[in-house]
């Protein structure tokens, strides 16, 4: 683990900005809670704590001997992972009553971690930054054991924009790539696309599914495994516990149980490989419990599930989109607006996000192109029927410069959406 920490490092020293998250840690400074980074393996979590994070606090005038960081997956800190040897050893560090910053990646390496950090709330001259990953270090863990105490900073794998930053060539070959591996870090040292697909692949097998396995005692591989899978294929479209049991029922599946089904879906969201979207009815004010969509935190990883087959890429662009928003800080449903068609029947249309940040709220389409004014009306249709003045977004997959409909949509190229920050508000 150390080789791979420092292989990670070099690759991305002085050249990938996380400003989104630095930003996040830095408005959180000293707010008497546990900094606590979450995100699934390989997403950068340790080097937003260092050398970012690190090197924010020095330039901003702490002294380092005020710094006081510990990889506890190094073999020379193994005596650390002791509650008690680590609580011992910060302690002794602490030489005066200035505020002292404690850095500790890869803490779920600690036995009984949750009663250190805890203790550290009790010294008021101690501000406690934490990264976590794997079976042991979930956001359900953090709910539970820190009740309330704890101040979760979820990572993504990189966004388009950050991808742009490290890749050598233009924004198009940028994009492609991007589409088909995604945006985990160390893609960018992958030469072939032999070796990228390798990675993706191994990580998957080897980390993320042996990790839900381990955590949740799973007793049919075979079955999870076969879960996750339909969800990579269903990418964009709606599904449901029931639903996926059924296609077990249908296949002759009959050692499993509903149960079980919707066990595993909630280990795979909890581990942060999925993320679900709910359904929000826009005219109605309320939710939809079911079905709903999940999206995949890195689509590099879904494509290396289903072997690089399905490259739809207007699910791919979807999946994007909503990583996007969900980074940019907006809680994303997906939106269905009821109708009355030309017979009277009700009609359920769905806009593909709704995003909301305190008083502000967008409806977003996700879509590949408007080649034709009959698919510019078709994608419209739903916002026409939405009775609030909240901004209403086309994304299309060309590389265009925006434009308004005739209907007053903003219609945006996809790179354009993703690389400026302010893109809600063209």
């Amino acid at each position: 683990m150390v080789k791979v920490a420092k292989i990670f490092n070099d690759i991305l020293k002085n050249e990938f900005k996380r400003d989104v998250y630095l930003d996040k840690l830095i408005s959180r400074k000293e707010n008497g809670l546990i900094k606590i980074i979450t995100g699934i393996r390989r997403c950068g979590k340790s080097y937003l704590l260092d050398p970012l994070f690190r090197n924010y606090l020095i330039e901003s005038g702490i002294r380092e001997d005020h710094i006081i960081k510990l990889e506890l997956d190094k073999e020379e800190n193994k005596k650390y992972r002791d509650s008690h040897e680590l609580n011992k050893y910060i302690k002794s560090q602490i030489k005066d009553k200035n505020m002292y910053y404690i850095l500790l990646d890869e803490i779920q390496m600690v036995e009984d971690f949750e009663l250190v950090l805890n203790g550290f709330l009790y010294e008021r001259n101690l501000d406690v930054y934490v990264t976590g990953s794997n079976s042991k270090f979930l956001s359900t863990d953090i709910i539970t054991e820190f009740r309330g105490r704890g101040d979760e900073i979820r990572v993504f794998p990189l966004s388009f924009s950050e991808f742009v930053t490290a890749f050598n060539g233009d924004k198009q070959d940028a994009w492609n790539e991007y589409v088909l591996y995604g945006g985990l870090p160390l893609i960018i040292s992958k030469k072939t696309d032999e070796e990228k697909s390798k990675y993706l692949k191994d990580l998957f097998d080897q980390t993320y599914i042996k990790d839900i396995i381990e955590r949740n005692n799973v007793q049919r591989v075979d079955v999870i495994d076969s879960v996750i899978n339909i969800l990579a294929s269903s990418v964009g479209s709606l599904t449901n516990p029931k639903k996926i049991y059924d296609t077990f029922v249908s296949n002759g599946e009959k050692g499993i149980s509903f149960n079980t089904i919707n066990s595993y879906m909630k280990y795979i969201e909890d581990s942060f490989i999925v993320n679900k979207s709910d359904r929000y009815d826009v005219k109605g004010k309320k939710y939809i419990q079911t079905p709903q969509k999940y999206y995949f935190s890195d689509v590099g990883l879904r494509n290396a599930r289903l072997n690089f087959r399905q490259q739809e890429e207007n699910h791919l662009m979807e999946n994007i989109i909503y990583n996007e928003l969900i980074i940019r800080g907006y809680n994303v449903d997906v939106g269905v607006v009821e109708i009355r068609d030309e017979n009277k029947d009700r009609k359920q249309l769905e806009i593909d996000f709704v995003c909301n940040l305190g008083n502000k709220r967008y409806y977003v389409q996700s879509t590949l192109n408007l080649d034709t004014r009959e698919k510019t009306l078709q994608e419209e249709r739903p916002f026409m029927n939405v009775n609030d003045n909240f901004k209403k977004i086309i994304v299309v997959r060309d590389n265009i410069k925006h434009w308004i409909t005739e209907e007053g949509i903003l219609v945006v190229g996809i790179q354009e959406f993703l690389l400026d920050k302010n893109s809600l508000d063209l």
